[in-house]
């Protein structure tokens, strides 16, 4: 199975092609792995619009496939910026409509909990939603990120509750993303592992939309919906 996956959650611009077969304890093992990323600079704004499809073609081309060969288009769903998401999760069906390849929604908490798993930890993926806050989803040491329901499903927290929610998963919990950076203090003061700054375990990877993708069912494009979890800036300040 070909899954072509992208995410703009974040302000990282991620895409991904993979080419999948039947694993070990049915996780997808990966025959062609393509990926590329924009890291917009600190301080400019994400690059969403101007290079995703950019980065589409470019692994297309690369590949040596066309869209003949793609079997299945995942978009990253969020929780993340609302623009990002917007521009995301339009691009994604119009790609599948004009196309025909089914699109499967895939919770951006949860591919950053995926690689990151393992080695009898509980993992919580936080993402920095502004404002002070924080959008989590946390899984126990015995749960597969890759196919288990969330322990935690993800939520919106404010940082005096990040600590707790890192130690309801299990001791020694590992806390992933770009929220986790900037909340390392809230957590490493609540007994939580959190990986060095630079770690790319606090980035997003389409890598791991396709290999998540490759274990659900495509679903009708008008029901991918972003996971928002709160309401737009806009309408908190209308509010």
């Amino acid at each position: 199975m070909r899954v072509l996956a992208f995410d703009t959650a974040t302000a990282r611009t991620a895409v991904a092609l993979m080419d999948l077969e039947a694993g070990d304890n049915a996780r997808p093992r990966a025959v062609l792995d393509l990926a590329l990323v924009d890291d917009p600079a600190p301080g400019t704004r994400p690059g969403h619009a101007r290079l995703l499809l950019e980065l589409v073609h470019r692994l297309l081309e690369r590949s040596g496939g066309g869209w003949d060969a793609v079997d299945r288009i995942a978009a990253g769903i969020g929780p993340g910026s609302f623009t990002g998401l917007r521009i995301g999760l339009a691009t994604a069906k119009a790609l599948s409509a004009s196309s025909g390849v089914p699109l499967v929604g895939v919770s951006t908490l949860q591919a950053l909990a995926v690689p990151a798993h393992g080695r009898g930890k509980a993992t919580l993926a936080v993402i920095d939603a502004r404002r002070g806050e924080a959008f989590v989803a946390g899984w126990t040491a015995v749960q597969d990120p890759l196919t288990d329901v969330p322990a935690l499903a993800p939520q919106v927290l404010a940082p005096e509750q990040l600590a707790a929610a890192a130690a309801a998963l299990g001791a020694a919990c590992s806390v992933i993303g770009d929220g986790a950076v900037r909340f390392r203090d809230v957590f490493v003061r609540g007994g939580a592992q959190i990986p060095a700054d630079e770690s790319p375990l606090h980035r997003v990877s389409a890598r791991e939309h396709c290999r998540i993708a490759g274990l659900q069912p495509a679903a009708p494009s008008t029901s991918i919906e972003p996971a928002y979890l709160r309401a737009a800036d806009a309408e908190a300040t209308r509010a």
